[in-house]
């Protein structure tokens, strides 16, 4: 049974499809979702609860997608995708003791640093530069960090995983973007989990919406590797612009 008029749900599920282009070519997808769910009476934490729900079909999607065009190999990634899950669960858990208020204040900020950095950092295409961080230690500070952030908060998460592997591992933007999907799955994954336990998700709408996302994402994700930094360069920065801006309205 339907959670939401038929309207609604197909509103939702062109939501569902635009959010899955624009998530498989720079992330913030949940920028498009989210607030069209709570427009459709879900409380904030269903929303979030749902939007993980179709964001996994978008990623696993993006992830396949990208891989098929050898841009990243997946089973290189297991183990730190295995990371990104734990710390997600982690963060999740973690919502009643660390400080989200204040990491709610602190986000857009970070966010517009994000716009910053890819605006103005000359030399930024799809070569790779040098890394500042070697495979290992990148599994084990950035991706736990950008895990924990996606269970504990989620918005901005896939250009808090982007920034990392553009500024510590050095990939070039498509590449890093290629690198980017199944470690937001695996935290999108953790992040259902400890809400299915805390939260009343909208499984048969958030289902619905994971097709649209599907059909999204492989639209999306093959236009990146067309144009690559040249297109995702650009909706990275106006997706981090425009997230942060609506954090920032959701706080006044």
């Amino acid at each position: 049974m339907l959670e939401v008029s038929l309207d609604l749900f197909l509103l939702l599920l062109a939501a569902g499809f635009f959010a899955g282009f624009v998530d498989a070519i720079a992330g913030g997808g949940g920028l498009i979702t989210v607030p069209i769910l709570m427009l459709s009476g879900a409380s904030p934490v269903t929303a979030l609860a749902t939007n993980k729900i179709q964001a996994i079909f978008g990623a696993a999607t993006a992830a396949h997608a990208y891989s098929k065009g050898g841009h990243v190999d997946l089973r290189a990634q297991v183990k730190p995708a295995l990371i990104a899950f734990a710390a997600s669960v982690a963060g999740a858990l973690l919502v009643s003791v660390l400080p989200v208020a204040w990491i709610r204040l602190v986000l857009p900020v970070l966010l517009i640093g994000i716009a910053v950095f890819f605006a103005t950092k000359k030399g930024l295409g799809d070569q790779d530069r040098h890394s500042r961080l070697s495979p290992v230690v990148f599994a084990a500070t950035m991706v736990p960090l950008c895990g924990l952030y996606d269970g504990l908060l989620g918005p901005g998460a896939g250009s808090f995983y982007m920034l990392a592997f553009v500024s510590m591992a050095g990939y070039g933007i498509l590449k890093a973007t290629a690198h980017t999907k199944l470690l937001n799955l695996a935290s999108n994954v953790g992040a259902l989990l400890a809400f299915a336990f805390v939260a009343t998700p909208w499984w048969v709408t958030g289902l619905a919406m994971g097709v649209a996302q599907i059909a999204g994402a492989r639209a999306g994700a093959a236009l990146a590797q067309k144009q690559g930094a040249k297109l995702i360069k650009p909706l990275l920065i106006f997706t981090s612009v425009a997230l942060a801006l609506r954090l920032i309205w959701d706080m006044i």
